[in-house]
């Protein structure tokens, strides 16, 4: 069995994918054994019926990109005066807007993605992956700090209004759990026993969906059981970018996360930056700016982002950043063992629906009303239509045979996460524990103004044409990177984001 190293976003799911490793898993199982406990205990931040992309790269073969995302539900149905929303606003990350309720659950992908790549990439068998998360869930685990801070904004509007699922997210007195609170969850437990036992089928074409799609219709959603039935993981080759000899593999449209962080890279060559003076601080918000001006005014809105994304490239090539802007909650895990096999998963399940599959524990997603995806109505998309996502789980090679894969949560911060770690460790040549946790930057339009985010110690005085927004410390608003890398040499590290409560393990044993 190979060694392998595990950065993932808590103790819980680090200690599940180096649980798995050690049972003779590869890079592949310990990345989905993480995935699958992060889901099931990283309590508000993602839920098991969510999506994911998953970034898998052989040593001997090209990568691929298994697309497991959301799907727009309603198959079967034309029932949209039923469906029951609620918008509602929290101050997190300084104020958002989200839609919750039964009708703002979509199709789930993401235990459909896990399927195929269990049986086409992973070597243990699949019931071993869901062990870990079955024992701490019928046992107890600790809720992490990130969970805690992000339920102190979500668990009245998002998580209180449904009875079924507000005692998982309160304690006794009615207030919301807090990090280091104990919690535990054998009715999910029971649920994904069933499923280690059964497989996905239980989900898309058994009890699970039966009852998935039964309350749906009773409760005023649209997933049915035709939509699950249906759904099947899309496997793409990835966006790829060379980048100082560096081969770049990340999430390829109709995503829009991974070419945005194809167009960023791009720019970080012809604008020639190099690191993070004054100077250069200014050229990549600029760069941010117009990469994300052309996300939000043309990707977000167009139905076909393959035309969309192929003119953001060209206009990245020639650094035309005019003509950029006259175009138009999350959990990552990162494995790489010593075969050189490397996999990232993101996975999301927006900022959470309120909704759980009634007696299960399964929580399920908002993905239908994340606003700032759905430019187009929550409700316009024909049903069978992927969503639109900025998950970009990414995997690099380097000339001397480094592995890395790595990837991010935070929204539309996922990009600029991402990009700013491969530029700190690519072009300025930091360490990967130093260019995860340096202070990044993100460009966006805060309370219509067009803004640039910055956390603490970065020079923002050559910055033009931007209203500047300083967080006061390195906040979970601005991502939470998790990478793993091996050297090609024997030597395994990985670096989990300080922003978040992120851990690293290794596991395996070398022959």
């Amino acid at each position: 069995m190979p060694r392998t190293v595990i950065a993932a976003a808590s103790d819980v799911a680090a200690e599940a994918g180096r649980s798995v490793a050690d049972l003779g898993g590869n890079a592949v199982d310990a990345a989905i054994s993480a995935t699958i406990a992060s889901m099931s205990t990283e309590l508000g931040i993602v839920s098991p019926g969510g999506g994911a992309f998953i970034t898998i790269w052989p040593p001997d073969s090209e990568p691929i990109v298994i697309d497991a995302y959301a799907e727009m539900p309603g198959r079967g149905t034309s029932a949209m005066a039923s469906v029951s929303t609620n918008r509602v606003h929290m101050e997190y990350g300084g104020g958002i807007e989200t839609v919750v309720g039964w009708g703002s659950v979509a199709t789930p992908g993401a235990f459909a993605g896990f399927d195929v790549a269990s049986r086409v990439h992973g070597t243990a068998p699949w019931a071993e992956l869901f062990g870990p998360t079955i024992e701490v869930l019928q046992g107890g685990f600790t809720v992490s700090e990130a969970s805690g801070y992000y339920l102190g904004y979500a668990h009245d509007v998002i998580y209180g209004w449904d009875p079924e699922t507000a005692p998982m997210y309160h304690r006794p007195d009615g207030s919301a759990v807090r990090g280091g609170d104990v919690v535990s969850n054998p009715d999910l437990a029971a649920c994904l026993r069933s499923l280690a036992v059964t497989g996905t089928d239980l989900l898309y074409r058994g009890d699970l969906g039966a009852a998935l799609a039964h309350a749906s219709q009773e409760r005023g959603g649209l997933v049915t059981r035709h939509d699950l039935e249906e759904y099947a993981p899309v496997v793409r080759p990835p966006s790829r970018i060379d980048l100082r000899g560096w081969d770049i593999a990340t999430n390829a449209p109709p995503a829009v996360g991974g070419i945005a962080i194809t167009a960023l890279l791009t720019l970080l060559e012809r604008l020639h930056i190099r690191g993070w003076s004054a100077s250069e601080v200014a050229k990549y918000a600029s760069a941010q700016h117009a990469v994300f001006s052309f996300r939000r005014l043309r990707l977000d809105g167009d139905t076909d982002r393959f035309r969309g994304s192929d003119l953001l490239l060209t206009l990245a090539e020639s650094a035309d950043l005019i003509a950029m802007h006259r175009s138009q909650s999350t959990v990552q895990a990162s494995a790489v063992d010593e075969t050189g096999l490397a996999c990232s998963i993101t996975a999301s399940a927006g900022y959470g629906s309120g909704a759980v599959i009634p007696g299960t524990g399964f929580g399920l997603n908002n993905s239908l009303g994340e606003v700032e995806l759905t430019s187009e109505g929550l409700h316009a998309l024909t049903p069978g239509t992927r969503l639109l996502s900025n998950m970009a789980p990414t995997v690099a090679r380097s000339p001397e045979g480094e592995v890395m894969a790595l990837g991010s949560p935070g929204a539309d911060r996922i990009t600029s996460a991402i990009a700013s770690v491969l530029m700190n460790h690519i072009v300025v040549g930091m360490d990967l524990e130093t260019a995860v946790s340096h202070p990044r930057i993100h460009a966006e339009v805060f309370d219509g103004v067009p803004t640039l985010a910055v956390e603490p110690d970065v020079d923002t005085s050559e910055v033009q044409d931007l209203a500047i927004r300083t967080l006061p410390a390195l906040s979970m608003y601005f991502g939470g990177v998790q990478a793993a890398v091996w050297d090609g040499a024997g030597v395994l590290a990985g670096a989990a984001d300080p922003r978040r409560t992120g851990a690293v393990r290794i596991g395996g044993r070398s022959d």
